[in-house]
Formats: C-alpha cells, sequence, structure tokens
C-alpha cells in the first residue's frame, strides 16, 4: 500500500534545492553541498514510499538508490553527494580548520546540478 506521505518528502526535497540555491549565491558552500545531499536523500524517500515502503533508514543516496534500483546515473550521484553528508557540517572530519574552509563554489554547484538532476528524474516516476 503507498505511503501518502511521499508528497511530502517529495516537496520538502523541492523546498530545501531553494534553500541550497540561496546559499550558494550567499558563499556558504559547504550549507549547500549538505543540502543537495539531503535534496537527493529525501527525493529517493518519495519514491520508497510512493511504491510502499513502510520505513527507509538509511541516510545514503547511493544505498537508496541501489534499494530502489535506480543505478546508474542517480546511484552515481548519490555516491557524490553522499561525501557531502559529514564532512560539511563536523570540524573533526578534517585534521585542522571548520568545515567550511574546505568547500567551493564549483563543488557547491556541481552539488545543485545533481540534485535537480535527481529531482528531475525521480518526479517522472512520481507523477
Amino acid at each position: 500500500m503507498q505511503n501518502l506521505r511521499w508528497k511530502d518528502w517529495l516537496s520538502q526535497a523541492e523546498r530545501d534545492l531553494e534553500w541550497a540555491k540561496a546559499s550558494l549565491h550567499s558563499g556558504f558552500f559547504a550549507q549547500t553541498c549538505f543540502v543537495c545531499q539531503q535534496v537527493g536523500e529525501k527525493t529517493l524517500k518519495a519514491l520508497a514510499y510512493f511504491r510502499g515502503a513502510d520505513l527507509v533508514k538509511s541516510h545514503s543516496v547511493k544505498t537508496i538508490a541501489k534499494e530502489l534500483g535506480e543505478n546508474g546515473e542517480i546511484e552515481s550521484m548519490g555516491q557524490k553527494l553522499d561525501l557531502y553528508y559529514i564532512p560539511t557540517r563536523y570540524p573533526d572530519a578534517f585534521m585542522e580548520g571548520a568545515p567550511f574552509e574546505y568547500f567551493e563554489e564549483s563543488q557547491a554547484k556541481e552539488a545543485i546540478e545533481f540534485a535537480e538532476k535527481i529531482i528531475d528524474l525521480i518526479k517522472v516516476k512520481l507523477l
């Protein structure tokens, strides 16, 4: 039976993408990268709930994609986005310095590109 909350997950993913774009324009590159990982995760959870999943515990975009059979491009983009889950937020991910010092505009732009593409590819399956 379909979990009707899938729409909420997709709506939140789309709103988070707007947040990521605002963060990019404000120069918050680490935060943009993290939020894009969240966009991928929430979008794939929307698909899982659409297909009838009760609970999706994983926070890995790649893992969720793989479990849903969304191999290939989505899985590959998810693997890259997953790299932003921890180190964009926690100083102990690096030997020194704050996380924001390690992320650049080019990474944030690529993360937005991946997040947008994941939403576009998954929305076709939902609507």
